[in-house]
Formats: C-alpha cells, sequence, structure tokens
C-alpha cells in the first residue's frame, strides 16, 4: 500500500458519523480498520489524530474535554474481550467499555458539580484509577493513579465512570499544595452533602496526606464543619419528628465528684443521652474510640442510656434515628432509677 491507495471509505465514514468520535485502535480493528489504515489516517494533517497510545480522535483540531475523558478511560481500562461482532454494513452498537478504569482527582470533582474544582479545559492532565498491578504509565494528557482496591464508581454525564467524591479528594490533594484551594475543596463537598467528614479523612488518611500541615489545618476546619451540620441535623430530627426537647450541649459530673463528660443532648427525666459520633479515623483514632467507649460505660453503669448517632445515619433516615431515641425514652420507665448526676451547660 502506498499514499496513492485509496482506503475503504465505508468502514471510515461510518466511524466518522459514529456516536463516540474517540477509539481504541483494537476497537477500529473489530470494525474492519486496519492498523495500516489507521495510521495513513493519523498521518500529520490527516483526518483523525493519536491523542494517546492505542486511542485515536476520529477528527482534526482539539478534542473537546469530553473526548479527552474518554480518551484517557479507554487508554487506562483493561479492554472486554467478549464482543458481538459487528453485522456487514450494520451500524455497531458497542459502547465504550471502562472495565478497572475511572476518572479520580479535580476531574472527577468537577463532574461531581464541585463549584472550587477548575474547569475540565483548564487541566492538562486528568486523574485516573486504575488497580495496583496493572501495566500502565502515565503519558499525554492522562495520569495514572493506582489503587490497591478500586471503589465502586458513580456515573455521572455520558455514562462516565467517577471516583466517589472522598477518594477524588484525596487523590486532588495529593497534587495541591495551596492550603486555601484545600480548604474550600474539603468544605464543599462537606457543606455541599457530597459526602461526610469522616470519609473524607479516612481517604486522606490511607494516602497519608495527614502530615501534611496544610492539609492537617484543612481537616480541622473541615472536621469543625462537619461537627455544625450534624448537630443541625439533630435539632431538626428532635423537632420535626416529635420528641421531647432535652437539654442541650450538656456536661455531666456525679455531685461532688468527677466529671462525667460531654452530651449532645440528656433528657433528666428519662437519664437517656445523644452523642455525635463525630469521630473521623486519623492516627489516634484508637485511642479517641477508647475513650468514647470508657465514657459510655462509665454512663451506664450509673444507669444512664447513651444512643450513638452518625451524621451520616441523621442525614439518611433520619426517622429511623429519631424512633430509636423514642424507644430508649419509652423504655425508661422499665429501667431502675438512675444516679444522681449534675447537669451543667458546656
Amino acid at each position: 500500500m502506498n499514499h496513492d491507495t485509496p482506503l475503504s471509505p465505508r468502514p471510515l465514514r461510518h466511524l466518522s458519523d459514529g456516536r463516540h468520535p474517540v477509539m481504541t485502535t483494537a476497537q477500529l480493528r473489530t470494525h474492519g480498520v486496519t492498523a495500516a489504515e489507521t495510521g495513513e489516517q493519523c498521518r500529520p494533517g490527516g483526518p483523525w489524530q493519536q491523542l494517546l497510545p492505542g486511542v485515536v480522535l476520529l477528527h482534526p483540531g482539539p478534542p473537546t474535554s469530553d473526548e479527552r475523558l474518554h480518551a484517557v478511560l479507554l487508554y487506562a481500562a483493561r479492554e472486554r474481550t467478549a464482543q458481538v461482532p459487528a453485522q456487514p454494513g450494520a451500524r455497531s452498537t458497542r459502547e465504550p467499555a471502562y472495565a478497572e478504569a475511572m476518572i479520580t482527582g479535580l476531574a472527577a470533582l468537577t463532574l461531581h458539580g464541585l463549584a472550587s474544582a477548575p474547569p475540565l479545559a483548564s487541566l492538562d492532565v486528568l486523574d485516573v484509577l486504575v488497580p495496583r498491578l496493572r501495566r500502565l504509565r502515565s503519558t499525554g494528557c492522562a495520569r495514572i493513579v493506582r489503587t490497591p482496591v478500586l471503589p465502586a464508581p458513580g456515573l455521572v454525564a455520558a455514562g462516565l465512570p467517577v471516583a466517589p467524591v472522598p477518594r477524588a479528594l484525596a487523590d486532588a490533594v495529593a497534587g495541591l499544595t495551596d492550603a486555601g484551594v484545600v480548604r474550600r475543596l474539603l468544605t464543599e463537598a462537606v457543606r455541599g452533602g457530597h459526602c461526610e467528614p469522616a470519609a473524607v479523612v479516612r481517604e486522606l488518611n490511607r494516602a497519608r496526606l495527614l502530615s501534611r500541615p496544610h492539609v492537617v489545618d484543612a481537616v480541622d476546619t473541615l472536621l469543625a464543619e462537619g461537627r455544625a451540620i450534624a448537630e443541625d441535623r439533630l435539632y431538626r430530627m428532635v423537632g420535626e419528628y416529635g420528641l421531647p426537647d432535652p437539654v442541650w450541649n450538656v456536661d455531666l459530673r456525679l455531685p461532688g465528684g468527677p466529671y462525667l463528660g460531654g452530651l449532645d443532648a440528656y433528657w433528666p427525666e428519662q437519664a437517656v443521652a445523644v452523642e455525635l459520633d463525630t469521630r473521623a479515623p486519623r492516627q489516634d483514632d484508637d485511642a479517641l474510640w477508647s475513650e468514647y467507649a470508657r465514657k459510655r460505660e462509665h454512663l451506664e453503669r450509673l444507669g444512664i442510656t447513651v444512643v450513638h448517632l452518625t451524621p451520616k445515619k441523621l442525614r439518611d433516615c433520619p426517622e429511623q434515628q429519631a424512633a430509636v431515641v423514642r424507644t430508649a425514652l419509652m423504655a425508661s420507665g422499665d429501667r431502675e432509677p438512675a444516679a444522681y448526676v449534675v447537669v451543667l451547660p458546656r
């Protein structure tokens, strides 16, 4: 074959009119396009161009942000071998398959709708998450991020698989040095209801980012934000589901004795307490949980029922959590009277 040899017009014209203008060379072969034909079409000034190794854009000119996203996914995805061959003359129904690959980092946060994430067009590289043992290298606009276990992806516009917000945040923060940007991303993720603080801190801890001072400062802000949101949910739950009013944010002490601990809500007549579990998994998590457990055991030995509520459960199933508290209040009449304690405002 030389440059004057005409190429088969059917598959090339058919592909140029397809829904997905980005394809792998393997996908092109299933449509009858040989490697030589692909190379000819991708020559300088030709109608196609190679965006990444083995990934072809089926038109000239700059790729759109959507096309770049599809390209990095196709480059990183494990090619599926089970395919239905296209019938001669028929349009293929094969959709892009992105097995074992998903968008993460700043691009994923943009796709999840975080306003503080940059626009896709401004990103020179797009992070794509793959299993740790995949043999891939970062190249062009694709930056490979590895993980021992892939999380379950979410799906956004055009069916793109995207890492969950906590994982995408960790991958984004790993490459950021601006404390203000990190703080804005973390705060918006929680304030906007995209995820809970504990999930974010868990991913940051797994990525070993909590030793970076600007990340620690942002996490402290995040946890304060998360606690304020959880307290607001608790106030609304008590009001909306008709629970009796407790005393809010109190400390308990034995008369003339030691400090017993702080509580988010307490019903003195029923000796029922609610404590928000806003712990975040950090290096000292075991010690903090031991402190929670010791306080709970001490209070329950005194006849005080302690109900632990998590911010996630208050968000996802407040009616169920209200029923748990109501049951504890109703059951107080069947228990031995609790020890007398002094209730003090925090």
